[in-house]
């Protein structure tokens, strides 16, 4: 359920919300009109679906009523939009000009033999999203003549994917954007890629006498690696490196505020935080460090109040906070120079603008005004020079550049078709189901869908006591599902629904069954519930008839979808075209290019998709790489076979069967050669 709180409270910079059009604008905040709020009574949102016309002669779909209905406008702006023929377009370098079919694009590289699932990394846009950021703290900083710079760093948990993090490195140098490490293999990565003079690389995470050893030496290759210090025990740590190498570290502290995130995350910050330093711990680090002679190394503070922060007042107090730690390090003597405000800077995943969990009341724009303005007023208060500024902004900055594109495989429907009338021997019930079938109508059919229910749990319990026969009790469902689609054809020109009648949706949903993995490709949607928009890429001029869930290819019951994005609440199913056969449906989910490929799992063995970057060219696009995804033979591997001795152990047993006459010489041949090629082949379905 959304809750939403004064989310359009003041905030330095809000009178530019109305005019940041240019390229280097993050999305703009305007608040809903009242035809799309949802109504709160004691504190339950009611759901109000959106009228659907069920007469005979359905109005035109445009459009623009698929913009609206999958909320396109609201979360794919600058980059995702549709076009006149139906179909999702993409605009990598944002309003600056230059569009590509996505459909139109897949089939291009289906036509190159990279099957579906396909995860497109658009390269474009992760350039643009380092553009607007940087672009945003210039121009919060000459607003507010704030006489420092920002520099800001990607934390490499985000997409450890060595194409992306090549591509950030490059894109980042005109900005002297840097990285960050939160664990030894991560450092690893980042000493070998990083090669950007001046750009900062932020050493998170629990550290080893090797990681700070590391992080040390790596001054002597030219980077600033800036060591910050999460336990108490790092700092003894560093002092030991400091006198066996004789290199002065830089080091930085992470404060565990008392400002709480709100949201999923909100619980990874406060007193009780996993990482940081209280501020008891804080003051035993700078005794230790002056002690040890190491006091001038104590130059950054670091805070994280948690990813995905939905709300702007957490951001203002949490900086608040912070500015306030930081002059009184400076005053206790510490050679402060840099302020790292760590990541949270959200993504608008369901396009509200509202602090619901999967959006944010708030842009790219706001944040940086109120980071730069309270940090110049708090420094000038206490007259300490101001910070250099820092952002972990990770999910902010590779969440747009990629979209799964993924097809139906078939479905599973409610059968739907009008009953026939029963014969005059059926029995009663089959009658009173019909007759409540033929009564349905607005004024009565809360009441008839009790009745339906009840005959149809009669149904089947004479079934179960055997005086029910098996052609009977289809009769009845066949019946009671009549019933239910004549009720959820009123339902859906309500503007209230019933509680009773609420998960009628869902009940009647089509089964969507779709090429794809979620415990691979979209761990987050089962994990923990997230959001991603989710929707067909083409045949968008058309009107969506059906209503579904998405089930995936593992054959777990969690593996699936069913909760979408929704304005008014989160739904439970989404609105699709009706598959048919033999001709291609694709959707696409996007918005998920942070976290998703690192964490996905093995499940059934579904391995890494295909994966292809794609860079805008004068005359179109260009592929840049192909990553293909993992085979057969890879994915068993991982889990200690050995493909060769599997194909052995298969030879040997048709050798056995071919002795015992069980199986012919063709036989046994084909069974080996479809063996050796579905090894060697994806792992997801052909298409």
């Amino acid at each position: 359920m959304r809750y939403i709180i004064n989310p359009w409270v003041k905030h330095r910079g809000q009178e530019e919300m109305g005019v940041e059009s240019t390229a280097m604008s993050d999305e703009v905040v305007k608040p809903p009109t009242n035809g799309h709020k949802a109504e709160v009574n004691n504190y339950r949102v009611k759901k109000l679906l959106p009228p659907s016309n069920t007469s005979d002669t359905p109005p035109d779909w445009k459009i623009e009523d698929s913009e609206e209905l999958y909320r396109i406008q609201g979360w794919g702006q600058p980059y995702f939009s549709i076009n006149g023929a139906g179909h999702i377009t993409v605009s990598p370098k944002g309003d600056r000009g230059g569009s590509l079919d996505l459909f139109e694009l897949v089939n291009s590289l289906k036509q190159r033999n990279l099957g579906l699932p396909l995860l497109i990394r658009f390269s474009d846009i992760l350039e643009d999203r380092i553009e607007r950021l940087n672009a945003c703290f210039a121009k919060a900083i000459a607003r507010y003549n704030y006489p420092g710079v920002y520099r800001g760093v990607f934390p490499v948990k985000c997409n450890q994917q060595r194409h992306l993090i090549e591509d950030l490195v490059r894109f980042g140098k005109p900005h002297q954007f840097g990285l960050e490490a939160g664990s030894k293999p991560e450092l690893m990565i980042a000493l070998a890629l990083l090669d950007t003079p001046g750009a900062l690389l932020i050493c998170n995470g629990y550290k080893d006498q090797e990681y700070i050893e590391t992080a040390m030496l790596a001054q002597r290759l030219g980077q600033t690696p800036i060591i910050v210090l999460e336990q108490v025990e790092e700092v003894d740590l560093v002092i030991e490196a400091n006198r066996q190498l004789g290199i002065k570290p830089i080091v930085g502290v992470r404060a565990k505020l008392s400002t709480q995130g709100m949201g999923r995350w909100g619980i990874s910050s406060g007193d009780r935080a996993k990482f940081g330093l209280t501020i008891p711990e804080i003051i035993e680090a700078v005794d230790k460090l002056r002690a040890a002679n190491l006091l001038d190394s104590l130059q950054l503070l670091h805070f994280h109040i948690g990813s995905q922060i939905s709300a702007i007042n957490v951001i203002k107090d949490a900086i608040q906070e912070a500015s306030r730690i930081y002059v009184e390090l400076a005053a206790l003597g510490a050679d402060m120079k840099y302020l790292d405000v760590g990541g949270g800077l959200g993504v608008d995943y369901d396009g509200s603008q509202t602090n619901f969990y999967a959006s944010k009341n708030y842009n790219m724009q706001n944040y940086a005004n109120d980071i730069v303005a309270e940090l110049k007023d708090t420094c000038t208060e206490r007259k300490i020079p101001v910070p250099i500024l820092i952002s972990e902004s990770g999910r902010a900055i590779a969440s747009h550049q990629s979209v799964l594109i993924f097809d139906v495989l078939s479905t599973s429907e409610i059968p739907t078709q009008p009953p026939q009338s029963p014969q005059d021997a059926e029995s009663p019930i089959i009658t009173y189901l019909w007759e409540t079938y033929q009564s349905v109508n607005q004024e009565n059919y809360q009441e008839l869908y009790h009745d339906a229910t009840q005959f149809k749990e009669e149904a089947i319990s004479r079934f179960n006591l055997g005086i029910f026969s098996l052609t009977e009790r289809a009769k009845a469902e066949r019946l009671y599902w009549a019933c239910c689609q004549k009720i959820i054809a009123i339902t859906r020109q309500q503007e209230y629904v019933p509680d009773e009648l609420e998960d009628l949706e869902k009940i009647m949903a089509s089964i969507y069954y779709v090429n794809l993995s979620v415990f691979q490709s979209a761990p987050d949607c089962w994990a923990i519930d997230q959001l991603f928009p989710i929707m067909p890429i083409h045949r968008l001029g058309e009107e969506p008839t059906r209503r579904g869930i998405l089930a995936d290819l593992t054959c777990d019951s969690d593996g699936k979808i069913d909760r979408f994005i929704d304005l008014r609440d989160v739904k439970s199913v989404l609105e699709l075209h009706e598959f048919q056969s033999g001709e291609p449906y694709y959707l696409g989910m996007f918005l998920n290019g942070a976290y998703q490929e690192i964490m996905g799992n093995l499940h059934n063995l579904f391995g890494d998709t295909n994966a292809v970057h794609i860079q805008l060219t004068p005359k179109g696009y260009q592929i840049q790489h192909v990553v293909k995804g993992d085979t057969m033979s890879e994915v068993v591997s991982y889990v200690q076979y050995d493909s060769e001795d599997m194909v052995e152990n298969i030879r040997q047993r048709c050798e056995h069967a071919l002795e015992e006459n069980r199986i012919t010489l063709m036989e046994s041949q084909r069974l080996l050669q479809t063996y050796e090629q579905s090894l060697r082949r994806y792992t997801y379905l052909s298409n």
